[in-house]
């Protein structure tokens, strides 16, 4: 018998990168050209079925706009989850450093424990990318991140991207001993930063 759980994620990164399209594509699969940017957050739910649990996605959707960065704290709040999004045909020092900076955000103010996966959007647009693959990769598996890439525009790996989100919040926090995914994360950022000494 399945069980439901729910899940508290927040969308964070830069104006225009498509964070509203690729939850409206998971949502309602939906898409359209010309979308008015998010004032403050946008709130959405859909579900995601897996073995036996089926995780109920609670998703707030936050404005990238610089204005708008001192609110994203309060949406992070208890969030289970975080999907940082980036466009990769900005190039590198745009939303992807932009990406960056939410993720150290994340990492000082939000719970020890969240689940992050960096993502990033228009991956229909290879011919603009300036974003490497490569380059992103590298960086979400130094800092301990899930990755991805997706299209909201065509579909292309959205779904697979929550789904992944699913199955690691039930793998690593089981939604019942989350102090033990925090002691996983602390001894890993402690591995981590011993290694950078002994490189140095």
């Amino acid at each position: 018998m399945s069980h439901t759980q729910s899940a508290k994620l927040v969308l964070l990164g830069e104006s225009a990168v498509g964070k509203s399209s690729l939850v409206l594509r998971f949502v309602r699969d939906e898409f359209s050209d010309f979308r008015e940017s998010t004032i403050g957050a946008a709130f959405l739910t859909q579900t995601v079925p897996l073995d036996d649990k089926t995780i109920k996605f609670e998703i707030w959707d936050t404005a990238g706009q610089e204005r708008y960065k001192s609110l994203a704290p309060i949406y992070y709040r208890n969030a289970t989850a975080s999907l940082v999004v980036y466009d990769i045909t900005s190039p590198p020092e745009a939303s992807f450093e932009k990406a960056k900076s939410w993720i150290r955000d994340l990492r000082r103010q939000a719970d020890p424990s969240l689940v992050i996966l960096l993502c990033g959007n228009k991956s229909d647009m290879e011919a603009q990318r300036q974003v490497p693959r490569e380059l992103a990769e590298a960086y979400a598996k130094e800092e301990g991140l899930l990755f991805a890439e997706a299209s909201a525009k065509s579909g292309k790996g959205v779904s697979e991207l929550f789904i992944e989100l699913g199955e690691s919040l039930v793998y690593f926090l089981g939604f019942v001993r989350r102090s033990c995914w925090s002691s996983v994360r602390k001894r890993t950022k402690r591995t981590r930063s011993r290694s950078k000494r002994v490189e140095s």
